[in-house]
């Protein structure tokens, strides 16, 4: 390769990676204004939900520091008032979220960070005002806790959505398609909707059972 000649370079994938954020009971009453703040960042809040969780609740949240000295108190904390639970998502969102909140120990914080959430909104070393999830498994984890429904996995965008959707949708999109055009259905859309639901290659299959004679 010649030193002049231009090198073509994939694009990178890019997903849409979802997170937990809490807003804790000492700064429940500025949610909406850390709500904003999270949305000018770039965040999308894909849901929130606004709880009062019981020590029982706080405790299997928090079931990894059981046994700790901190344990207890951090129950108490956790619900002794009103919380708001977001989902939001972002491009690397976990690690964007972990540098907007800060660091955990607010008095900490407002020394090495003075802008970040937990420096504005926190309290004390223990009463920090917001919750990120730590890793992509911790975020798994503790949406489900707070939305059972939610798909947590990252979402393709993109050259990456590109890739999956040539691999995994286009392939049957296009023959039912074109089927659509031998058809000729008077209402195309339903016809494809059934046709899809029909030919769907990721649909179960039922085996009978096999009945053998006596």
């Amino acid at each position: 390769m010649e030193s002049g000649d231009k090198v073509e370079m994939d694009p990178p994938h890019i997903y849409v990676e979802r997170t937990l954020a809490i807003v804790k009971p000492d700064a429940v009453n500025q949610a909406e204004e850390i709500e904003d703040i999270i949305l000018r960042s770039g965040f999308s809040v894909l849901q929130k939900r606004r709880v009062h969780l019981t020590p029982e609740q706080a405790s299997d949240f928090y079931a990894e520091h059981y046994g700790k000295l901190f344990f207890p108190s951090l129950v108490a904390y956790m619900s002794s008032g009103p919380i708001v639970a977001l989902v939001i998502a972002k491009d690397r969102a976990i690690s964007y979220w972990r540098e907007l909140i800060g660091p955990t120990n607010t008095i900490k914080a407002r020394q090495t960070h003075p802008d970040c959430l937990r420096a504005v909104y926190g309290t004390d070393d223990q009463r920090n005002a917001i919750h990120g999830s730590d890793s992509f498994s911790s975020a798994q984890r503790e949406i489900r806790f707070f939305f059972p429904d939610s798909i947590v996995e990252p979402v393709p965008i993109g050259q990456a959505a590109v890739d999956y959707l040539a691999k995994a949708i286009n392939p049957t999109l296009l023959k039912g398609l074109t089927s659509l055009c031998k058809q000729k259905p008077a209402d195309p859309v339903m016809w494809l909707a059934d046709w899809l639901l029909e030919n769907n290659p990721n649909k179960p299959q039922i085996c009978e059972p096999t009945v053998e004679e006596p």
